[in-house]
């Protein structure tokens, strides 16, 4: 009814929150893909020290520059920073103002029933939980991207103490990026076909099956990480050094084969 009067009186609705709601959906999608892309570089250490080296070295941009340059690393996780910074804000546009409004938000979702509105508030909690973990994880990565590698990545985490820090982290942005892409789908209707109803179905099945992959795949690195780390705490601080290159790290890295 308001639209229809405010047609008839010439007064044109803003189209901000329109587009407030575009850029939250990009920067959620490239957050989202930038998750996954994350997880699988740094779960190279499963694959091993060398490979994990050399996949550090190839986004320290080694085959154009000698030896790399940490500050590309620096430049890519600002980006990602400001991008993760604009989505927070975006989001808590959204979010209640006081609890008068949480709890009438949470009758309202209990009242219903609603299996997407309870993902939209384990959404919003690991949302609010990534605003101030993830805001370390980035700022650290910003300030020491010159110390990152199988040894030290490690000693970051067990002999920094940084793995409590990254099990929260773990699990608030698998939950809230999974949850996100398929809510993205399905606000936008990307995979609607002729049967939307399905395709939410099936959509969901995909989230839940995303979730506990990246779940097993991120404790399983992570945990990789805190083993090297003990095994190298009476080393804490010394660079790893491939021992014995392989045709991949020599490919990415540029390392001399004798």
């Amino acid at each position: 009814m308001n639209t229809i009067n405010n047609n008839k009186t010439g007064i044109k609705k803003s189209r901000v929150p329109a587009r407030l709601d575009y850029f939250q959906s990009g920067s959620g999608l490239i957050l989202g893909l930038f998750m996954w892309g994350h997880m699988l570089m740094v779960s190279s250490i499963l694959i091993s020290k060398d490979f994990m080296y050399g996949v550090t070295k190839f986004f320290e941009g080694s085959f154009l520059f000698e030896g790399g340059a940490p500050i590309l690393v620096s430049g890519f996780a600002f980006f990602i920073f400001v991008v993760f910074i604009v989505h927070a804000f975006l989001g808590m546009r959204k979010l209640p103002a006081n609890y008068k409004q949480y709890k009438i938000l949470k009758e309202t979702s209990s009242s219903l029933n609603h299996e997407d509105t309870k993902l939209w508030f384990i959404q919003a909690f690991t949302g609010f939980s990534m605003f101030f973990l993830g805001s370390i994880h980035l700022y650290i990565i910003m300030t020491n991207a010159d110390n990152i590698g199988p040894y030290a990545s490690a000693d970051r985490i067990w002999s920094g103490w940084m793995w409590p820090l990254f099990i929260l982290l773990l699990l608030a942005v698998e939950f809230h990026g999974t949850i996100g892409l398929y809510r993205l789908c399905v606000k936008w209707g990307w995979f609607d076909g002729e049967d939307p109803r399905k395709t939410r179905k099936t959509l969901k099945k995909v989230k839940n099956y995303l979730t506990w992959f990246f779940l097993i795949l991120g404790f399983t690195t992570l945990f990789a990480y805190m083993k090297i780390g003990y095994e190298h705490a009476d080393k804490a601080g010394e660079r790893y050094v491939p021992s014995a290159p392989s045709t991949m790290v020599y490919q990415i890295d540029k390392v001399e084969v004798a």
